[in-house]
């Protein structure tokens, strides 16, 4: 398993990860459960109408951390806003409840995968091990 399968393996394990921006000089922390690889990057979605969405487009740094088996991982960097159709409707294909939300064509779907990241799993009682995303 190469990174970025560790990465998402473990993101689907943790089923919810919290995603944090920042609004001025506020950080702001939620809950998410959104996470796909395609074509070798991770993906996470929101939608384009929510403040999340607004943070993120004047500061693109973000920061996602999980926690599942005594373990957690914090994902560090940049996220980029990718309208690709083929993207999306993979997203809604991973995760079906997501229909009843989102189309692929509604203008409010939005993909955004993440770019010069650094994915570091951690533990109380092994190093931490850093992976370059």
């Amino acid at each position: 398993m190469n990174g970025i399968e560790k990465v998402s393996a473990f993101l689907d394990e943790a089923q919810v990860y919290y995603l944090a921006t920042v609004e001025g000089d506020q950080p702001r922390v939620r809950p998410f459960g959104t996470a796909l690889v395609h074509n070798g990057r991770l993906y996470i979605q929101t939608g384009k109408v929510k403040p999340v969405s607004k943070q993120l487009a004047v500061n693109p740094k973000a920061e996602i951390c999980a926690f599942s088996g005594g373990k957690w991982l914090r994902v560090a960097g940049e996220l980029v806003n990718d309208d690709d159709r083929a993207v999306k409707v993979v997203m809604l294909e991973k995760m079906p409840s997501l229909k009843s939300m989102y189309d692929p064509d509604d203008g409010n779907m939005q993909m955004l995968y993440f770019k010069n990241a650094v994915a570091t799993f951690s533990s109380f009682t092994a190093a931490p091990e850093t992976i370059n995303l």
